[in-house]
């Protein structure tokens, strides 16, 4: 059995999460914005689908990506340099979050991005706390992802492609964006076989939620982020 969770922003400690499934830690509550930062900045956060009760998660191991170690191949590194593309920041998060929530996905025939998981990270972005990384080509959205900042952690909630490519060049121009700001972890939450081909690894959660304490306790004002600030990154700077 696990906790419902009482109306006041507590959460049982991460540690009384289930092992089957993995990370399952209590049920209930809202997608207000005080508590979804609460939830993310203790290493939980929610996943569930439609019509079901919302559930809170915080797995162990916790799959992570230390922006400095993403992984780019050499036909990456290529398409970096070369692509005719564009990477904004904050400028179609509604729009990167609902193509996310439609995105197919190996062995998924549904989504947990649904309309009132959009409608809670319309309004973490409205309060600067949520952020996208968009992969634009020809003036048409190609690909990109959105997630959480809180301090000086990210916390990557999903990422979709229409052009080959074109979330990887996103997550590369992150990458970049986070080292400039100090920022020392993204938070892939579950383990995949693609995320580790981009250099993401498991790490056990007391490792991550002591690197949470830390990172969460500085930073940057939650605020939008400056659309252009990755402009040529992979062109003009290392």
């Amino acid at each position: 059995m696990i906790p419902w969770l009482p109306p006041e922003l507590v959460f049982p400690p991460v540690e009384t999460a289930l092992a089957e499934p993995n990370g399952l830690l209590a049920a209930g509550g809202d997608l207000s914005p005080q508590r979804l930062v609460a939830a993310y900045a203790r290493g939980i956060f929610p996943w569930f689908s439609a019509g079901e009760p919302i559930l809170w998660w915080s797995p162990d191991p916790r799959m992570v990506l230390f922006p400095e170690e993403l992984r780019i191949s050499r036909a990456l590194a290529k398409v970096l340099r070369n692509k005719a593309c564009e990477v904004r920041l904050d400028t179609a998060f509604a729009e990167v979050a609902a193509a996310c929530a439609t995105a197919p996905r190996d062995g998924q025939a549904g989504t947990w991005i649904s309309a009132e998981m959009q409608a809670a990270y319309r309004r973490l972005f409205d309060l600067g706390h949520a952020h996208s990384v968009e992969t634009w080509i020809d003036g048409e959205l190609a690909g990109g992802l959105y997630g959480v900042a809180i301090g000086r952690a990210f916390y990557g909630e999903s990422m979709f492609a229409r052009a080959t490519d074109a979330s990887k060049i996103a997550l590369a121009h992150l990458c970049v964006h986070l080292r400039r700001r100090g920022f020392g972890i993204i938070d892939c939450q579950m383990e995949t076989a693609h995320l580790a081909s981009l250099g993401a690894r498991p790490i056990p959660r007391r490792d991550f939620v002591a690197r949470l304490a830390e990172l969460t306790a500085t930073g940057d004002a939650p605020g939008r982020w400056p659309a252009d600030a990755v402009r040529d990154a992979y062109r003009s700077a290392p």
